[in-house]
């Protein structure tokens, strides 16, 4: 029996009291937590299929050594979080190996093909920021320790692609010409899917398990905020056009089109002149998964499928 009731642990946690162990968690923390380090867990192991089957696109050695190196860290940094899913009570193999593509968590960004090298270096320089912007506000602010002390390896890893997407979008940028129209046309559909990966408008949020047990800090439009505080003005320093400014009077970032909005994975475009949706449109698209889900899921799964074969026939 956790040694708190659930409004006892909501109270410590907000005056700053770290969970280090399972028996110190009442149920609802529990379930809070197993939610956010799945989201976590999955989302660096989607992207490591996405980046790996993009670096193919790399225009050098050196260039795809550097994206493979991105890969590997992608690997490591799901391990890590499937492994304190496994310190309280779940099954690494089973989310491994066990869910359905359509049961993962990753975020429908990384369920989109990356079709060329500014894809990739786009996404390493938005995906990457989103992710460092989330990951950021849990390690300066959660209140489970272990997770604390892990993301301290993770967000200086991070911090290396999101350098790699800068530099390459910078360079990409300057070359001008056809190179920088596709670079264009991957911040076209890119800013508007990493917008949408923050989740719900605040005044639409269903759960607060995450704030309430003090998991993270920053609320889903706070966090848009800290991610268009560094990606726009990025966008804006290389010529590129975004459907965002900042807004003097208001003090922060305003939308230029209407959001949430409707999209079409297989032209990867966004129908801005359609005007805003509903978010229940939106969790039918994250539900029914984008178009390079099943097969990602497939290429993480493929090799041990075929270890054990040979281990089998031998």
């Amino acid at each position: 029996m956790a040694p708190f009731t659930e409004d006892e642990l909501k109270a410590k946690v907000q005056e700053g009291y770290i969970v280090e162990s399972v028996q110190e968690m009442t149920e609802g923390y529990r379930k809070a937590l197993v939610v956010q380090l799945t989201v976590q867990a999955d989302t660096e192991l989607m992207s490591a299929p996405a980046y790996w089957m993009a670096a193919r696109y790399a225009p050098s050695t050196n260039t795809q050594v550097s994206a493979h190196a991105i890969i590997q860290d992608e690997l490591a940094h799901a391990n890590i979080a499937y492994r304190l899913l496994e310190d309280i009570g779940e099954s690494k193999e089973h989310l491994v190996y066990g869910r359905e593509p359509h049961e993962f968590k990753h975020p429908y960004g990384f369920d989109q093909p990356l079709d060329n090298w500014a894809d990739l270096v786009v996404a390493t320089g938005f995906f990457d920021r989103a992710g460092i912007t989330l990951l950021t506000d849990v390690h300066e602010n959660t209140s489970y320790g272990p997770l604390k002390r892990a993301l301290i390896k993770i967000g200086i890893e991070e911090t290396f692609h999101l350098r790699h997407g800068e530099v390459w979008m910078k360079r990409l940028s300057n070359a001008g010409g056809e190179v920088r129209e596709i670079l264009q046309r991957s911040v076209d559909w890119m800013f508007p899917m990493t917008l949408e990966w923050f989740g719900l408008p605040d005044d639409m949020k269903r759960h607060s398990g995450q704030l309430d047990y003090k998991l993270k800090a920053l609320t889903n439009d706070s966090l848009r905020q800290v991610w268009m505080s560094a990606t726009v003005p990025l966008c804006e320093s290389l010529g590129l056009n975004v459907p965002a400014h900042y807004d003097e009077s208001a003090e922060h970032y305003v939308l230029d089109y209407p959001f949430p909005c409707q999209y079409d994975a297989m032209e990867k475009h966004w129908f801005f002149e359609d005007g805003e949706i509903s978010w229940d449109t939106v969790f039918e698209r994250w539900k029914a998964r984008g178009p390079m889900n099943q097969r990602y899921v497939e290429s993480i799964r493929r090799s041990r499928d075929q270890v054990a074969k040979w281990l089998t026939a031998a």
